[in-house]
Protein backbone atom coordinates (compact mmCIF):
# COMPACT_ATOMS: atom_id res chain seq x y z
CA UNK A 1 0.00 0.00 0.00
CA UNK A 2 1.55 3.16 -0.85
CA UNK A 3 2.92 5.48 2.40
CA UNK A 4 0.77 8.20 2.87
CA UNK A 5 2.71 11.44 2.65
CA UNK A 6 1.42 14.66 3.64
CA UNK A 7 -1.02 15.00 6.46
CA UNK A 8 -1.34 18.27 6.25
CA UNK A 9 -2.16 18.36 2.69
CA UNK A 10 -4.78 15.59 3.69
CA UNK A 11 -6.56 17.26 6.35
CA UNK A 12 -6.50 20.36 4.10
CA UNK A 13 -8.21 18.06 1.27
CA UNK A 14 -11.02 17.05 3.57
CA UNK A 15 -11.38 20.52 5.03
CA UNK A 16 -12.16 21.24 1.25
CA UNK A 17 -14.51 18.13 0.71
CA UNK A 18 -16.45 19.24 3.59
CA UNK A 19 -17.04 22.79 2.93
CA UNK A 20 -18.27 21.40 -0.65
CA UNK A 21 -20.48 19.14 1.19
CA UNK A 22 -22.00 21.93 3.38
CA UNK A 23 -22.90 24.14 -0.07
CA UNK A 24 -24.76 21.38 -1.48
CA UNK A 25 -27.04 20.67 1.56
CA UNK A 26 -27.55 24.67 1.93
CA UNK A 27 -28.67 24.55 -1.73
CA UNK A 28 -30.89 21.19 -0.76
CA UNK A 29 -32.11 23.80 2.21
CA UNK A 30 -33.13 26.80 -0.44
CA UNK A 31 -34.81 24.16 -2.93
CA UNK A 32 -36.46 22.64 0.20
CA UNK A 33 -37.90 26.23 0.66
CA UNK A 34 -40.05 25.40 -3.01
CA UNK A 35 -40.08 22.01 -3.11
CA UNK A 36 -40.88 18.47 -1.47
CA UNK A 37 -37.99 16.33 -0.96
CA UNK A 38 -39.31 13.78 -2.82
CA UNK A 39 -38.81 16.08 -5.73
CA UNK A 40 -35.80 17.16 -4.27
CA UNK A 41 -34.31 13.55 -4.33
CA UNK A 42 -35.88 12.95 -7.93
CA UNK A 43 -34.23 15.48 -9.57
CA UNK A 44 -30.56 15.12 -7.82
CA UNK A 45 -30.95 11.71 -8.37
CA UNK A 46 -31.41 12.28 -11.80
CA UNK A 47 -28.28 14.76 -12.14
CA UNK A 48 -26.39 11.96 -10.21
CA UNK A 49 -26.59 9.75 -12.97
CA UNK A 50 -23.53 10.98 -15.03
CA UNK A 51 -21.42 11.25 -12.30
CA UNK A 52 -21.97 7.43 -11.71
CA UNK A 53 -21.96 6.81 -15.09
CA UNK A 54 -17.97 8.04 -15.34
CA UNK A 55 -17.21 6.01 -12.24
CA UNK A 56 -19.12 3.02 -13.74
CA UNK A 57 -17.02 3.67 -17.11
CA UNK A 58 -13.75 2.44 -14.45
CA UNK A 59 -15.31 -1.03 -13.15
CA UNK A 60 -13.29 -3.69 -15.71
CA UNK A 61 -15.50 -6.34 -13.90
CA UNK A 62 -16.73 -9.01 -16.33
CA UNK A 63 -19.94 -9.64 -14.20
CA UNK A 64 -23.77 -9.22 -14.59
CA UNK A 65 -25.69 -6.67 -11.65
CA UNK A 66 -27.49 -9.42 -9.85
CA UNK A 67 -26.09 -8.66 -6.02
CA UNK A 68 -24.51 -11.71 -3.88
CA UNK A 69 -25.88 -10.46 -1.13
CA UNK A 70 -29.50 -9.49 -2.28
CA UNK A 71 -31.03 -9.29 1.26
CA UNK A 72 -28.49 -6.77 2.61
CA UNK A 73 -28.24 -5.40 -0.72
CA UNK A 74 -32.08 -4.90 -0.46
CA UNK A 75 -31.93 -3.29 2.80
CA UNK A 76 -29.44 -0.81 1.62
CA UNK A 77 -31.05 0.68 -0.92
CA UNK A 78 -34.05 1.33 1.05
CA UNK A 79 -32.19 2.58 4.00
CA UNK A 80 -31.00 5.18 1.27
CA UNK A 81 -34.12 6.08 -0.23
CA UNK A 82 -35.60 6.63 3.34
CA UNK A 83 -32.20 8.61 4.07
CA UNK A 84 -33.01 11.10 1.11
CA UNK A 85 -36.28 11.96 1.99
CA UNK A 86 -35.34 12.44 5.41
CA UNK A 87 -32.48 13.89 5.45
CA UNK A 88 -33.45 16.57 3.08
CA UNK A 89 -36.73 17.34 5.07
CA UNK A 90 -34.86 18.00 7.65
CA UNK A 91 -32.64 20.75 6.14
CA UNK A 92 -35.51 21.83 4.28
CA UNK A 93 -37.40 23.22 7.89
CA UNK A 94 -34.49 22.87 10.78
CA UNK A 95 -31.63 24.89 10.65
CA UNK A 96 -27.94 24.19 9.23
CA UNK A 97 -26.18 23.41 12.31
CA UNK A 98 -29.03 21.89 14.38
CA UNK A 99 -29.32 19.44 11.50
CA UNK A 100 -25.59 18.25 11.52
CA UNK A 101 -25.48 18.17 15.11
CA UNK A 102 -28.23 15.62 15.23
CA UNK A 103 -26.20 13.84 12.42
CA UNK A 104 -23.14 13.58 14.03
CA UNK A 105 -24.38 10.86 15.93
CA UNK A 106 -24.19 8.84 12.96
CA UNK A 107 -20.19 7.65 14.10
CA UNK A 108 -22.02 6.34 17.65
CA UNK A 109 -24.23 4.60 15.59
CA UNK A 110 -21.94 2.32 13.52
CA UNK A 111 -19.96 1.53 16.63
CA UNK A 112 -23.31 0.27 18.10
CA UNK A 113 -24.68 -1.38 14.88
CA UNK A 114 -21.16 -3.10 14.05
CA UNK A 115 -21.48 -5.24 16.92
CA UNK A 116 -24.13 -7.53 15.69
CA UNK A 117 -23.52 -6.68 11.95
CA UNK A 118 -19.90 -7.06 11.80
CA UNK A 119 -19.05 -8.81 15.08
CA UNK A 120 -17.03 -5.54 16.52
CA UNK A 121 -16.33 -5.45 20.25
CA UNK A 122 -17.05 -2.41 22.02
CA UNK A 123 -14.72 -1.64 25.24
CA UNK A 124 -16.17 0.43 28.45
CA UNK A 125 -14.41 3.04 27.09
CA UNK A 126 -16.28 3.71 23.64
CA UNK A 127 -19.29 2.31 25.66
CA UNK A 128 -19.12 5.12 27.69
CA UNK A 129 -18.88 7.98 24.66
CA UNK A 130 -21.27 6.72 22.56
CA UNK A 131 -23.48 7.41 25.58
CA UNK A 132 -22.13 10.64 26.28
CA UNK A 133 -22.78 11.82 22.66
CA UNK A 134 -26.50 10.28 22.76
CA UNK A 135 -26.67 12.80 25.83
CA UNK A 136 -25.64 15.09 23.73
CA UNK A 137 -28.19 14.66 20.88
CA UNK A 138 -30.49 14.99 23.63
CA UNK A 139 -29.65 18.46 24.45
CA UNK A 140 -29.46 19.37 20.91
CA UNK A 141 -32.91 17.94 20.75
CA UNK A 142 -34.40 20.09 23.62
CA UNK A 143 -33.99 23.83 22.10
CA UNK A 144 -35.47 26.68 23.79
CA UNK A 145 -38.70 24.57 26.15
CA UNK A 146 -38.26 21.01 24.09
CA UNK A 147 -39.93 21.58 20.88
CA UNK A 148 -39.72 18.27 19.33
CA UNK A 149 -41.02 18.26 15.64
CA UNK A 150 -40.82 16.48 12.74
CA UNK A 151 -38.07 17.91 11.07
CA UNK A 152 -36.20 16.76 14.40
CA UNK A 153 -37.34 13.26 13.81
CA UNK A 154 -36.48 13.38 10.16
CA UNK A 155 -32.74 14.35 11.12
CA UNK A 156 -32.47 11.25 13.78
CA UNK A 157 -33.77 8.59 11.50
CA UNK A 158 -31.38 10.28 9.03
CA UNK A 159 -28.74 9.34 11.14
CA UNK A 160 -30.08 5.98 11.87
CA UNK A 161 -30.58 4.83 8.28
CA UNK A 162 -26.70 6.44 7.28
CA UNK A 163 -25.34 4.25 9.74
CA UNK A 164 -27.10 1.31 8.76
CA UNK A 165 -26.30 1.72 5.14
CA UNK A 166 -22.16 2.00 5.78
CA UNK A 167 -22.36 -0.80 8.66
CA UNK A 168 -23.91 -2.82 5.79
CA UNK A 169 -20.88 -1.40 2.87
CA UNK A 170 -18.73 -2.30 5.32
CA UNK A 171 -19.95 -6.49 5.51
CA UNK A 172 -20.42 -7.12 1.95
CA UNK A 173 -18.55 -4.26 -0.12
CA UNK A 174 -15.71 -6.24 -0.65
CA UNK A 175 -17.84 -8.78 -2.21
CA UNK A 176 -20.66 -7.40 -4.25
CA UNK A 177 -19.42 -5.04 -7.44
CA UNK A 178 -19.20 -1.53 -6.60
CA UNK A 179 -21.95 -1.10 -10.19
CA UNK A 180 -24.33 -3.00 -8.00
CA UNK A 181 -23.80 -0.65 -4.86
CA UNK A 182 -23.95 2.31 -6.71
CA UNK A 183 -26.81 1.49 -9.10
CA UNK A 184 -29.48 -0.38 -6.99
CA UNK A 185 -29.94 2.53 -4.46
CA UNK A 186 -29.96 5.51 -7.20
CA UNK A 187 -32.28 3.35 -9.46
CA UNK A 188 -34.74 2.92 -6.52
CA UNK A 189 -34.42 6.49 -5.74
CA UNK A 190 -35.46 7.32 -9.53
CA UNK A 191 -38.20 5.13 -9.14
CA UNK A 192 -39.91 5.50 -5.67
CA UNK A 193 -39.60 9.12 -5.87
CA UNK A 194 -40.70 9.22 -9.91
CA UNK A 195 -43.91 7.50 -8.93
CA UNK A 196 -44.45 10.02 -5.87
CA UNK A 197 -43.69 12.92 -8.17
CA UNK A 198 -47.21 13.67 -9.95
CA UNK A 199 -48.94 13.95 -6.62
CA UNK A 200 -45.74 16.96 -5.02
CA UNK A 201 -45.00 18.53 -8.48
CA UNK A 202 -44.06 22.16 -8.68
CA UNK A 203 -42.92 23.92 -11.51
CA UNK A 204 -39.28 24.85 -11.84
CA UNK A 205 -37.78 27.63 -13.32
CA UNK A 206 -34.63 27.42 -15.09
CA UNK A 207 -32.74 28.89 -12.14
CA UNK A 208 -33.67 26.15 -10.05
CA UNK A 209 -32.47 23.69 -12.63
CA UNK A 210 -29.44 25.26 -12.38
CA UNK A 211 -29.44 24.71 -8.54
CA UNK A 212 -30.11 21.27 -8.88
CA UNK A 213 -27.12 20.88 -11.37
CA UNK A 214 -24.88 23.06 -8.88
CA UNK A 215 -25.97 20.32 -5.98
CA UNK A 216 -24.63 17.77 -8.63
CA UNK A 217 -21.43 19.57 -9.00
CA UNK A 218 -20.47 19.96 -5.17
CA UNK A 219 -21.34 16.62 -4.44
CA UNK A 220 -18.55 15.22 -7.28
CA UNK A 221 -16.33 17.99 -5.85
CA UNK A 222 -16.44 16.80 -2.28
CA UNK A 223 -16.35 12.70 -3.54
CA UNK A 224 -12.92 13.47 -5.66
CA UNK A 225 -11.66 16.03 -2.27
CA UNK A 226 -12.09 13.33 -0.17
CA UNK A 227 -10.62 11.07 -2.54
CA UNK A 228 -7.23 12.82 -2.55
CA UNK A 229 -7.59 13.25 1.34
CA UNK A 230 -7.39 9.63 1.98
CA UNK A 231 -4.56 9.57 -0.34
CA UNK A 232 -2.40 11.90 1.20
CA UNK A 233 -3.29 11.02 5.07
CA UNK A 234 -4.21 7.97 6.79
CA UNK A 235 -8.17 7.74 7.87
CA UNK A 236 -7.31 8.66 11.46
CA UNK A 237 -6.11 12.48 9.82
CA UNK A 238 -8.97 12.92 7.80
CA UNK A 239 -12.08 11.34 9.27
CA UNK A 240 -12.18 14.12 11.86
CA UNK A 241 -12.50 17.07 9.41
CA UNK A 242 -15.96 15.81 8.98
CA UNK A 243 -16.82 17.95 11.75
CA UNK A 244 -15.73 21.31 10.14
CA UNK A 245 -19.34 21.31 8.63
CA UNK A 246 -20.52 22.30 11.82
CA UNK A 247 -18.88 25.70 11.26
CA UNK A 248 -19.72 26.02 7.87
CA UNK A 249 -23.69 25.58 8.81
CA UNK A 250 -23.05 28.46 11.40
CA UNK A 251 -21.87 30.46 8.63
CA UNK A 252 -24.27 29.83 5.78
CA UNK A 253 -27.04 29.82 7.82
CA UNK A 254 -26.60 33.11 9.19
CA UNK A 255 -25.47 34.79 6.01
CA UNK A 256 -28.14 32.92 3.41
CA UNK A 257 -31.07 32.00 6.14
CA UNK A 258 -30.91 34.29 8.83
CA UNK A 259 -30.77 30.91 11.47
CA UNK A 260 -29.32 32.03 14.83
CA UNK A 261 -27.57 28.89 17.03
CA UNK A 262 -28.34 28.95 20.64
CA UNK A 263 -25.74 28.49 23.43
CA UNK A 264 -27.37 25.19 24.37
CA UNK A 265 -27.54 23.59 20.90
CA UNK A 266 -23.70 24.61 20.59
CA UNK A 267 -23.27 22.60 23.71
CA UNK A 268 -25.02 19.69 22.67
CA UNK A 269 -23.39 19.70 19.37
CA UNK A 270 -19.78 20.10 21.07
CA UNK A 271 -20.67 16.84 23.22
CA UNK A 272 -22.14 14.89 21.01
CA UNK A 273 -18.43 16.08 18.41
CA UNK A 274 -16.24 14.81 21.20
CA UNK A 275 -17.96 11.60 22.18
CA UNK A 276 -17.22 10.96 18.45
CA UNK A 277 -13.73 11.98 18.38
CA UNK A 278 -12.87 10.01 20.94
CA UNK A 279 -14.31 7.41 19.42
CA UNK A 280 -12.28 7.87 16.05
CA UNK A 281 -8.84 7.99 18.18
CA UNK A 282 -9.91 4.95 20.30
CA UNK A 283 -10.39 3.47 16.49
CA UNK A 284 -6.94 4.61 15.24
CA UNK A 285 -4.69 3.26 18.68
CA UNK A 286 -3.96 -0.63 17.70
CA UNK A 287 -5.62 -3.23 19.20
CA UNK A 288 -8.10 -1.57 20.51
CA UNK A 289 -10.61 -2.03 17.46
CA UNK A 290 -10.43 -5.18 14.62
CA UNK A 291 -12.63 -3.81 12.39
CA UNK A 292 -12.19 -0.15 13.01
CA UNK A 293 -15.77 0.36 11.97
CA UNK A 294 -15.54 4.42 11.60
CA UNK A 295 -12.57 4.97 9.88
CA UNK A 296 -13.31 2.74 7.09
CA UNK A 297 -16.43 4.08 6.40
CA UNK A 298 -14.78 7.25 4.96
CA UNK A 299 -16.18 10.40 5.88
CA UNK A 300 -20.08 10.16 7.40
CA UNK A 301 -22.62 11.54 5.37
CA UNK A 302 -25.87 9.80 5.25
CA UNK A 303 -25.79 7.43 2.14
CA UNK A 304 -28.79 8.68 0.28
CA UNK A 305 -28.13 6.93 -3.01
CA UNK A 306 -27.49 9.95 -5.15
CA UNK A 307 -24.08 10.42 -5.43
CA UNK A 308 -20.99 6.94 -5.41
CA UNK A 309 -19.69 6.22 -2.03
CA UNK A 310 -15.93 7.92 -1.60
CA UNK A 311 -14.87 3.88 -1.11
CA UNK A 312 -16.87 3.12 -4.15
CA UNK A 313 -15.09 5.50 -6.33
CA UNK A 314 -11.93 4.84 -4.62
CA UNK A 315 -12.48 0.87 -5.93
CA UNK A 316 -12.64 1.96 -9.23
CA UNK A 317 -10.03 4.11 -9.37
CA UNK A 318 -7.69 1.27 -10.78
CA UNK A 319 -5.76 -1.75 -9.65
CA UNK A 320 -2.87 0.40 -8.37
CA UNK A 321 -5.44 1.52 -5.99
CA UNK A 322 -6.82 -1.55 -5.19
CA UNK A 323 -4.36 -2.54 -2.40
CA UNK A 324 -5.71 0.72 -1.16
CA UNK A 325 -9.40 0.09 -1.25
CA UNK A 326 -8.82 -3.47 0.23
CA UNK A 327 -7.29 -1.88 3.50
CA UNK A 328 -10.78 0.48 3.47
CA UNK A 329 -13.39 -2.46 3.30
CA UNK A 330 -11.30 -5.41 4.02
CA UNK A 331 -13.04 -9.01 3.59
CA UNK A 332 -15.18 -10.10 6.63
Amino acid sequence: MTTKTSPLAGALFALGAFAAFAAHDAIVKLLGASYAPMQIVFFTTLFGFPIITVALLRDRTDANLIPRHPWWTALRTAAAVVVGVSVFYAFSVLPLAQVYAILFMTPLLITLLAVPILGERIGWRRGIAVLVGLVGVMIVLNPKGGEFALGHFAALVAAVGGALASVIVRKIGSEERSAVLLLYPMVANAVVMGAALPFVYEPMPVEHLGAFLLTACFGLLGALLVIKAYRAADAAVVAPMQYSQILWAVVLGAVFFGETVDAQMLMGAAVVVASGLYILMRESTAGVSLRRPILRAFHIRPDTGQQPRIGLLVRGAGAAEAGRDRAVVPAE
